[in-house]
């Protein structure tokens, strides 16, 4: 139940961050790295991040930005994925 509640944290946190960064861009106030946004990906942050893309059109049009977002999209999918198998196999041997 941890992981459920860090996820969400971290979820919020990332999508508030990208949030002042549209919010910075808007008042051309100083913006918050790249590299930080990623950071936020990379830690599980990615959802909300893909999701604040497109609501707040920031940044769904930068082809970097763009391909490294959904590269880290896909290495958690897949880590949650394998995790899923791991847990389904487990399941299915006990029974």
């Amino acid at each position: 139940m941890l992981i459920v509640y860090y996820f969400i944290s971290i979820n919020i946190l990332s999508a508030f961050v990208f949030f002042i960064d549209k919010r910075n861009a808007i008042k051309k106030s100083r913006r918050i790295p790249e590299t930080t946004l990623h950071f936020f990906e990379l830690i599980g942050g990615v959802f909300s991040i893909l999701i604040m893309m497109y609501l707040l059109h920031h940044k769904n049009k930068k082809a970097s930005f763009f391909l490294i977002s959904y590269i880290i999209l896909i290495i958690w999918l897949l880590m949650i994925y394998s995790k899923f198998n791991v847990l389904i196999q487990y399941i299915y041997c006990k029974f």
